[in-house]
């Protein structure tokens, strides 16, 4: 997250970072850009953020803002990114919970513009940062891993700004 708000500070636009429990009482729609992410944990994003989505995508029906065929809104886009370990199968694992954040944007009539996923250090595990399908993942996202994100980042940025 910190690395994409540089990249969008290069970029020249002015981000404003959030954790979950910061974040309940944002409107979404209010934004032209939101950058979600999410570690990942058995396949999906943690409780916390499962919980945001829900009770987000309630209020939103609630609302009847949730469309069939579900409308891109101009000037709407959203980035999903997801950290993951992968321990098991690798990205295969992180993969489910970046299409879960997605198909939630998508739903609100967002323009996902990007996914991205980021290699990242078990915390807690070592033999799930050491031995998985990945080999040895402890440091990461390491000075490499984040200087790609914030590439990434300002590329997505002109693109918006064309």
């Amino acid at each position: 997250a910190l690395a994409i708000r540089q990249g969008l500070k290069r970029g020249g636009l002015e981000p404003i970072v959030k954790e979950i429990p910061e974040a309940g009482g944002e409107e979404l729609y209010d934004y032209d850009l939101v950058c979600f992410g999410t570690p990942v944990l058995h396949s999906l994003p943690p409780p916390p953020v499962m919980r945001f989505i829900d009770e987000k995508g309630e209020k939103y029906r609630h609302r009847g803002e949730v469309r069939l065929s579900a409308p891109k809104i101009p000037g709407r886009s959203a980035v999903v990114f997801c950290t993951y370990s992968g321990p098991h199968i690798g990205l295969n694992e992180a993969l489910p919970a970046g299409k879960y954040v997605r198909q939630f944007f998508e739903h609100l009539g967002f323009d996902v513009k990007a996914e991205w996923y980021v290699v990242a250090e078990f915390h807690g595990w070592e033999e799930g940062s050491t031995r998985g399908r990945l080999g040895d993942i402890r440091g990461r996202p390491n000075a490499q891993d984040l200087a790609k994100v914030k590439e990434k980042t300002v590329k997505l940025v002109k693109s918006l700004l064309k």
